[in-house]
C-alpha cells in the first residue's frame, strides 16, 4: 500500500525530471492518481511511464501555452500544441467555470491536445461546486473501433463523462462509444488473458474475446457501445463525439496527425443560469432516490448509481492506502531508479 500523497509526489517529481514545469507535473500527477483512486486503474497511474516516454521522445511537449484560436465569451476555441493533457484540460475548465458563472454555460474545445487520462478524474471537483460538466474526446490518429456492420477500425473509442450535482455525492458517468477501450485489450494481451465478453472483431468478421485478434495482421477490431445487437447505437453516439471533439475543435482524422493525441470538448453548465441550483439539485436527488429505492433482480446487489463505487473506493484508498496493481508499482519503481527517485509508503 501507498500513500495518495506520496505517489503524487513522486509523480509529480518524476515529471519534473522529464521536462515539465512544476505547474504542468502537478496537474499531470494530479489527474493519474485521482484516475487510480477511482478505481480506473488503465487510465490512472499506470499512464505514467507513456507520459514520460513521450516527454523523451519530445512528443509531448514541455512547454509553452495553448493557442487562442477563436474566443466568443461563452464559446472558445484552443489550440493545446500537444501540450499536457491535463493540465490544459484542468486550466480550459477552470476558465469555462468562470465564463459559465457569467454566461449560463461556456464550452471550450481543444484541439492538439496531449492524451488527457482518464476522463472521470475531472468531475467529482467541477460538481461539487454546483456545476453540470461534459467532458468528451477522441483521438484522431487512433482508428481501432469499427463502424457498425463494417470490418475496419475508423475512429477511437470516443468516451463522454458526465458530472452532475445533487444534494448529495454527485453522479459521475464515464463512457466509451465502444464495448471496452484500447487500454483494457491491450493490457489482457499482456497478461495472456482473455476478455471478459466478446468484444472484439477478429479479420474475419468473427466476434472473440482473444484480445490477441485486435493485434493481428490484419488488425481485429473494437465492436461500437451495444456490439452485434445494438451497435447501430454506439456508432451514431461515437460520431456526435467526432462531431463535437475533432469537428468544432478545427482538427481531425482529416489532416492525418502522427502523434498520440486528443480532440477535446468541455461544457460547464451553471444551474443558476436556468432555474437555479437548489432546484437542479432538490431534482438530480429525488430522482437518485427513486432508482435507488428500486427494487433489486438480486437482493445482494441493489441498485448503485454511476461513480458510487468509485468513490468509495477512492474514500477507502485515501484512508488505508492505494493498492496498485503489481505491473504499475513495477513501472513505477522502474521510473524512480531511473531518476533516482524513491516510491515511498
Amino acid at each position: 500500500m501507498k500513500s495518495a500523497q506520496s505517489l503524487l509526489v513522486f509523480s509529480q517529481n518524476v515529471l519534473c525530471k522529464a521536462g515539465l514545469d512544476t505547474e504542468k507535473a502537478f496537474h499531470t500527477a494530479d489527474i493519474l492518481l485521482e484516475g487510480e483512486l477511482l478505481g480506473h486503474r488503465t487510465h490512472g497511474l499506470q499512464l505514467l511511464p507513456s507520459y514520460v516516454a513521450e516527454l523523451e521522445n519530445n512528443t509531448m511537449a514541455k512547454t509553452g501555452e495553448a493557442k487562442l484560436l477563436n474566443d466568443m465569451g461563452a464559446v472558445l476555441a484552443l489550440d493545446g500544441n500537444y501540450l499536457p493533457g491535463p493540465w490544459l484540460v484542468n486550466k480550459a475548465i477552470e476558465e469555462a467555470c468562470k465564463r459559465a458563472n457569467q454566461f449560463g454555460t461556456a464550452i471550450v474545445t481543444i484541439q492538439k491536445s496531449h492524451h488527457i487520462a482518464c476522463l472521470a478524474a475531472y468531475l467529482e471537483k467541477v460538481a461539487r461546486q454546483g456545476f453540470m460538466i461534459l467532458l468528451a474526446c477522441s483521438d484522431p490518429r487512433n482508428k481501432t473501433v469499427a463502424p457498425f456492420g463494417g470490418l475496419n477500425g475508423t475512429y477511437s473509442p470516443n468516451p463522454l463523462a458526465v458530472g452532475i450535482p445533487t444534494e448529495s455525492a454527485p453522479l459521475m458517468i464515464d463512457v466509451s462509444m465502444s464495448v471496452t477501450s484500447n487500454a483494457l485489450v491491450a493490457r489482457a494481451h499482456r497478461n495472456q488473458e482473455r476478455l471478459p465478453h466478446n468484444w472484439l472483431l477478429d479479420a474475419q468478421g468473427q466476434v472473440t474475446d482473444d484480445p490477441a485478434a485486435f493485434f493481428d495482421t490484419p488488425a481485429g477490431s473494437i465492436l461500437p457501445l451495444g456490439g452485434l445487437d445494438s451497435g447501430y447505437k454506439g456508432f451514431a453516439l461515437g460520431l456526435l463525439i467526432e462531431a463535437l471533439t475533432s469537428a468544432l475543435g478545427g482538427h481531425g482524422r482529416s489532416d492525418k496527425p502522427s502523434l498520440w493525441g486528443a480532440s477535446v470538448y468541455i461544457q460547464i453548465i451553471s444551474p443558476q443560469g436556468f432555474a437555479g441550483e437548489q432546484a437542479f439539485k432538490k431534482e438530480t436527488e429525488y430522482f437518485k432516490n427513486q432508482c435507488l429505492s428500486s427494487n433489486p433482480i438480486d437482493s445482494s446487489r441493489p441498485v448503485r448509481m454511476p461513480g458510487e463505487r468509485g468513490l468509495a473506493l477512492k474514500e477507502q484508498q485515501l484512508t488505508e492506502g492505494v493498492s496498485l496493481l503489481a505491473e504499475t508499482e513495477n513501472a513505477l519503481i522502474a521510473l524512480g531508479e531511473k531518476y533516482g527517485l524513491t516510491l515511498a509508503r
